[in-house]
């Protein structure tokens, strides 16, 4: 092991602000509220928080809609409250990471405003415009993630802006030098004012093909109930393209005018052959790109197995590895695995090599909550309504006690809080020795205390069935990581002479037993064990 930064040691934790801390009574979370809760992220044990979108924005999808980069929404509070927020923070040596939208602004931001004015404004293009087809319909075959074309008609231009996601977001054109300088200077404004790092939001979309040529059919899928039209087409030509390097390149070079600390996030929805082309060469790329395979995995032992070794061969030298449970987009681990699994899903978000993320409440169990159809918020689920895109159940009100609206807020929720939040919420877990609340407590207390867990090599373990296993190693000190993916017991045949004590269990009865050889697992249990 080799000295590393405080954001390879580390462990983030995600705030979505609207459903973190109401502190004016208005139904959504504003950062008076996160700072007020700041104390339980400090004795819960993160490191940092990534605080989605707070700023100025007509809320078309909630915060990604930008109409001003540089400042603070009043429904979240002003840049005051973001100020004492950031040093509130930092005196509890919490960092504080922030979402940085470079892909798309608002329809109402005064950029493009001024580039809809006319095809000759200074600024028409600062976005993305063009010419009808022939037919004298859109330019090409791309679909947006929202639905549709990601082609929007401008009666009064006469030409077509492009928009990735929501027509609100019509899409910056990257390729103009005024731009990218225009938003590299957000990136140290923001800096400026001391934040530890930004995460950089749709990273790979901010180039697009030169030609505009029309993205390929994809051969593998098949329309139906469920089904993503967005993913009928391979998006070969509206992202993903290699210029995309050299402008991350440049953004990395922001952060190191403000030294070594400062950490760049890029979220990347792709294959893992692809994603790891995103860390760059010669410290050109992201510190890390998200690795979300532990969100789209299907639950199974062996898929996640092969995942996880492949994602360590495919890592370039100096790589440093990440791992996401899950976050604002998709749907929460308690759901997608079940409550029993969430306790394994801990320890092994806690336990495997690399910078762990946590999203707000999985660490109370929170699940998707039901919404009715008269409050669905989601312009996903607006849009492509039946098939389960929408993403507020996910994004349900944090559970912190048993009073009314869960102790999130003293007026109207924005969103349902979950029903059983008299039983899963912060207050009463923290003072049960079992709960998944102090589970979460225990594994970041060992994994801050064992070199080999928070920086020491990975070695995978040959298991059967239902069982994952692998060992972390440093510093002298061996621990195998033994976690039963399935509901019926199971065994791990270590290697002969195999012995050692089980340090931490999913099942605290267990802590102190000693093995010898053969590791028995009950249904839904984990263990770490120190080998001697």
């Amino acid at each position: 092991m080799t000295e590393s930064f405080w954001w390879q040691r580390g462990i983030v934790y995600q705030v979505y602000p609207r459903s973190f801390m109401d502190a004016d009574g208005d139904g959504v979370g504003d950062l008076a509220g996160i700072r007020a809760r700041l104390d339980y992220l400090r004795w819960l044990g993160v490191d940092a928080l990534w605080i989605s979108p707070f700023y100025p924005s007509p809320m078309a999808d909630f915060g990604y809609d930008v109409s001003d980069h540089c400042g603070v929404d009043p429904l979240f509070g002003t840049m005051a409250d973001f100020d004492a927020l950031l040093a509130e923070a930092h005196a509890r040596g919490l960092r504080v990471i922030l979402d940085y939208i470079p892909n798309h602004t608002a329809a109402a931001h005064p950029w493009f405003v001024e580039s809809r004015r006319s095809r000759d404004s200074p600024k028409r293009d600062w976005y993305i415009w063009r010419d009808p087809a022939p037919d004298g319909g859109p330019p090409n075959n791309w679909r947006s993630a929202f639905g549709g074309s990601t082609w929007e008609w401008d009666e009064a231009t006469g030409q077509y802006y492009l928009h990735i996601f929501l027509r609100e977001q019509p899409d910056l054109n990257w390729r103009n030098p005024q731009v990218e300088a225009a938003m590299l200077d957000v990136i140290r404004f923001w800096l400026d004012r001391g934040v530890d790092g930004i995460r950089v939001d749709a990273v790979q979309n901010v180039i697009k093909d030169e030609l505009f040529r029309d993205n390929p059919p994809n051969p593998e899928y098949v329309a139906g109930p469920g089904r993503d039209p967005f993913d009928s087409l391979l998006r070969v030509y509206s992202g993903d393209r290699p210029e995309v390097h050299d402008v991350i390149a440049r953004m990395r070079g922001v952060l190191a005018e403000y030294g070594p600390d400062r950490v760049l996030i890029g979220e990347i929805y792709n294959r893992v052959e692809r994603l790891v082309a995103y860390y760059g060469e010669g410290g050109r790329g992201c510190h890390f790109p998200y690795n979300f395979q532990l969100v789209t995995l299907p639950w199974d032992a062996r898929a996640i197995d092969a995942a996880v070794r492949r994602y360590e061969e495919l890592l370039p030298p100096g790589a440093w590895p990440n791992w996401v449970l899950g976050n604002h987009d998709r749907h929460r681990i308690a759901t997608r695995a079940g409550a029993a699994q969430a306790r394994v899903a801990a320890m092994l978000l806690l336990t495997l090599r690399g910078t762990p993320t946590l999203y707000y409440g999985d660490e109370i169990g929170m699940h998707d909550v039901e919404i009715p159809p008269e409050r669905v918020q989601d312009p996903w689920e607006k849009n492509l309504p039946g098939i389960g895109m929408g993403r507020d159940p996910e994004r349900t009100p944090m559970q912190w006690d048993d009073s009314p609206n869960a102790g999130f807020t003293t007026g109207t929720p924005w969103l349902p809080v979950a029903e059983d939040f008299t039983e899963v919420n912060v207050q009463r877990e923290r003072d049960d020795p079992r709960s998944l609340l102090s589970l979460y407590r225990r594994l970041i207390e060992l994994r801050r205390a064992e070199p080999a867990l928070h920086a020491g090599a990975y070695e995978p373990v040959e298991a059967k069935g239902d069982v994952l296993a692998y060992v972390r190693s440093g510093e002298g000190r061996r621990f195998l990581v033994a976690l039963n993916l399935g509901a019926e017991t199971q065994s791990l045949e270590a290697r002969r002479g195999t012995s050692g004590t089980v340090v931490l269990s999913t099942n605290p009865e267990r802590d102190g037993e000693g093995v010898e050889w053969t590791v028995v697992l009950r249904g839904g249990e984990g263990v770490v064990v120190r080998m001697d």
